[in-house]
């Protein structure tokens, strides 16, 4: 009886290794992951967008709600989400974050809880 062997030869010594493919590979190098940072960045974030309502001046903190201090709407969140996945990456999805929460958690959400959902991914 014959056997063979039916493994895979190994790569070739010029053969170009694969690099390996990382999760923040989406992720631009200059991105802060620590929450003062993200803090900073996404009130930046939030600033843009209430300038175009006229409200330059609401002060942007960890315990600032969404819906009821900024009174953003849901298009409001998806253009953030936008602005969030173009500065961070794939690896932070807001939708996936807010289809994790009840109803009435979507509507307390606070910038506090955006940042630490936004370290934690960076971390990933």
């Amino acid at each position: 009886m014959t056997t063979v062997n039916q493994t895979a030869p190994p790569p070739a010594a010029d053969a170009p290794a694969e690099a390996p493919v990382s999760a923040s590979a989406h992720v631009p190098a200059d991105v802060p992951a620590d929450a003062p940072a993200v803090l900073a960045e996404i009130s930046a974030m939030l600033r843009t967008m209430l300038d175009e309502y006229g409200l330059d001046d609401i002060e942007v903190t960890m315990e600032t709600r969404f819906t009821e201090d900024l009174e953003l709407e849901s298009i409001d969140l998806v253009t953030l989400a936008g602005s969030l996945e173009t500065r961070y990456g794939r690896q932070v999805n807001f939708a996936e974050f807010v289809a994790d929460l009840e109803l009435d958690e979507i509507i307390d959400l606070t910038v506090g809880q955006l940042v630490e959902y936004v370290v934690a991914a960076r971390e990933r």
